[in-house]
């Protein structure tokens, strides 16, 4: 079964993941897992309180197809989590990673933006990160999925969604459907 973990800390932002994760436990019948540093419960931005699945350091790589990393505020404090050997290791594997809002900084910390196109809250949001890929920066309001990696800003968990789903193999007519019914609202009347 197709295996999708989101790393979740304290602080996240609710919205971001909450349409990926979703869609696809409801709609695909994937299974969703979510993860925190050493495990610990966690309180979102909006006041919603996560028990996880398990700690950030026990994800197994080879039981998982996909790591999503949630936005929150503490990506862009001192107090981050550094997963970035998870997320190198993870890439290497062949392994989908995604990064909305301010969880893009957890992969250019890591590296894995340097020689792929990308996005993000905007280029001034990566630069404090070791970040080296400024040449591949794409200023985009939607996600952008390049090497089975996925960014997009904050304000993108439709195409976020949209874009791991196809970076797994399922872009079919169902996807572009619901797509399309979650983004009705952007559309111009």
């Amino acid at each position: 079964m197709t295996t999708l973990v989101t790393i979740l800390t304290p602080g996240y932002a609710d919205w971001e993941t909450a349409l990926i994760n979703a869609a696809s436990r409801q709609y695909y019948g994937l299974e969703t897992r979510f993860a925190t540093p050493g495990g610990e419960p966690v309180t979102s931005a909006g006041g919603l309180k996560v028990v996880p699945h398990m700690a950030v350091e026990d994800i197994e790589i080879d039981r998982v197809d996909a790591i999503l990393v949630n936005g929150g505020t503490i990506w862009s404090t001192d107090d981050y989590p550094d997963i970035s050997d998870l997320l190198r290791n993870a890439h290497a594997a062949g392994k989908t990673i995604g990064g909305i809002c301010d969880g893009v900084m957890a992969l250019a910390r890591a590296g894995l933006l340097d020689t792929i196109r990308h996005t993000a809250n905007g280029p001034e949001s990566l630069p404090d990160t070791g970040y080296g890929g400024v040449a591949h920066y794409v200023s985009s309001q939607r996600a952008v999925l390049d090497g089975g990696i996925v960014t997009a800003p904050g304000t993108a968990p439709v195409s976020f969604a949209g874009a791991v789903l196809e970076a797994l193999g399922m872009r079919n007519g169902d996807l572009d459907f619901y797509l399309g019914l979650y983004g009705t609202e952007h559309q111009a009347a």
